[in-house]
């Protein structure tokens, strides 16, 4: 038998070190948007409120795009180092960026080249941290494992949105405003790092590289286990290894596109394009910007929105991982998450149309009240759906030969996509107004319409399994369905 509990419980710190990584992408994305409104940054960074709508798109943009360029380069180098060397390397460009952010230069320019830097350092972690999750966690804790990086995502977009908070009502407005939540990346940033020293390497990376002794100790050590069932989980993961690597020895770029294959990863950017494009991200961005919208408060007023926004993500989401991740399927969650989504950002663009927000700084109508309660409602779906599950879904996907390129392609598309809403999102704030809920809303819908007809159930099936099934059978889902009920 299995010693469950001490494996569980090092599955459960493996997910929890890893996904360091998830709460500092969570921090960074929340931080900057409070940041941004501080008037301690705008004096120090002494731009005119004509430039701030650009400011606010190109200091949250740049970051993203050096996160896409790290995915196009970042699984070669995952590859030959593996998992935990290049987590640590991750961790360490990361830093550098948020130092670079930190000083007082009284440049955007130079604070804008540390966002880069701190995206390349950040988008390499977003690759690797659900391949190493996904690699080395149990299948019946695989799904509940891999949302951990959307719960210490949530849990770090919480902990920016109070931090933002707290700096604004304690703090006079000087340098230190602005700097305290900016270097207080450096703490998760550097646990990410640390916290590499205390596991054990990818046991499917070392196999991969022919180090069977130690890929038997690193699966021994995360299962608490030698019993007959480790030993044929090992002797399972060699043969799907030696398989694949007899299959199509020497990769090739032609490999990729095979139909299994390219099915594999035009699904993977297509659910991670889904994910930036319900909008829950660019709220996550600029949260006291979209607050304004719909009640026109003060600048106060609009920072606690967002920081209880940020408690109700980290609720939903933690209910998510406690009572649903291995319980229903995928597909079905993803379906009704996009179709809810939809219909809160519908009734919202109509709500704001109707009555637009009072004036700046007064009391909140009722209208207001109903829009935000919209919007909560919103990132209740979002976090029990497209929050988490794409990270599990896209790491399960793929056979091992193709992994890491796999997980890139899809993760390097949400930071594509990330980029591109981050940039134009202030500019739809400030011109779209109502019809930027509207636009959202649509999207979810057809999201919700592409789910249902192309996306394949997962649940339940080891990375084995998935990786030799036929991925071509899509329509419907109706292949992975049948295989777990």
């Amino acid at each position: 038998m299995r010693n469950s509990t001490l494996g569980k419980l090092r599955a459960y710190w493996l997910g929890c070190v890893v996904c360091m990584g998830g709460f500092l992408f969570g921090y960074d994305s929340g931080i900057l948007g409070g940041v941004l409104t501080l008037s301690s940054f705008v004096k120090d960074f002494q731009y005119s409120k004509a430039h701030q709508t650009r400011v606010n798109s190109l200091a949250v943009g740049l970051q993203q795009a050096g996160a896409f360029l790290a995915c196009l380069i970042i699984w070669p180098i995952a590859d030959y180092l593996g998992r935990k060397k290049t987590l640590m390397l991750s961790s360490a460009i990361f830093c550098i960026g948020a130092i670079i952010e930190t000083i007082n230069t009284h440049s955007m320019a130079a604070f804008y080249v540390g966002r880069v830097v701190a995206g390349i350092g950040l988008g390499s972690a977003s690759v690797v941290v659900p391949m190493f999750s996904s690699e080395m966690a149990p299948k019946e804790l695989r799904g509940r494992i891999g949302s951990f990086f959307q719960l210490f995502y949530t849990f770090g977009i919480f902990t920016s949105y109070w931090v933002d908070y707290a700096v604004l009502k304690r703090l006079p407005a000087t340098a230190q405003q602005w700097q305290i939540p900016i270097a207080l990346q450096l703490v998760p940033a550097g646990l990410l790092g640390i916290g590499m020293f205390t596991l054990k390497e990818s046991t499917r990376w070392l196999t991969k590289k022919g180090h069977h002794d130690e890929a038997w100790e690193s699966l021994v050590w995360i299962r608490a286990d030698e019993s007959q069932a480790t030993v044929d989980e090992m002797e399972e993961i060699r043969m799907g290894v030696e398989i694949e690597a007899r299959e199509t020895e020497g990769l090739r770029p032609a490999e990729l596109l095979e139909r299994s294959n390219i099915t594999r990863l035009a699904t993977a950017a297509a659910v991670f394009t889904a994910q930036q494009a319900t909008g829950a991200t660019a709220f996550a961005y600029f949260g006291p910007q979209y607050f304004k919208l719909l009640v026109n408060g003060s600048a106060s007023k609009n920072l606690l929105l967002t920081a209880i926004f940020g408690a109700i993500k980290v609720a939903a989401c933690l209910f998510f991982v406690l009572f649903l991740s291995d319980r229903i399927g995928r597909r079905k969650v993803l379906i009704a998450g996009a179709a809810f989504m939809a219909a809160c950002q519908i009734t919202t663009a109509a709500v704001v149309k109707a009555k637009p927000a009072g004036r700046e700084g007064g009391e909140v109508t009722s209208s207001g009240i109903a829009t935000v309660a919209l919007i909560y409602m919103f990132v209740i779906a979002y976090n029990l759906s497209w929050g988490p599950l794409p990270w599990p879904y896209v790491s399960e996907i793929f056979p091992t030969r193709i992994r890491e390129i796999g997980i890139a392609t899809g993760v390097a598309s949400q930071w594509l996509f990330n980029f591109v809403f981050s940039l134009t999102t202030p500019y739809m704030i400030s011109n779209l107004g109502w019809g930027t809920f509207l636009l959202w809303g649509l999207f979810d819908a057809v999201i919700a319409v592409g789910s249902w007809a192309f996306l394949r159930e997962t649940r339940g099936l080891s990375l084995e399994e998935i990786s030799h099934g036929d991925f071509g059978v899509l329509v419907g889902g109706k292949a992975g369905d049948e295989r777990v009920e």
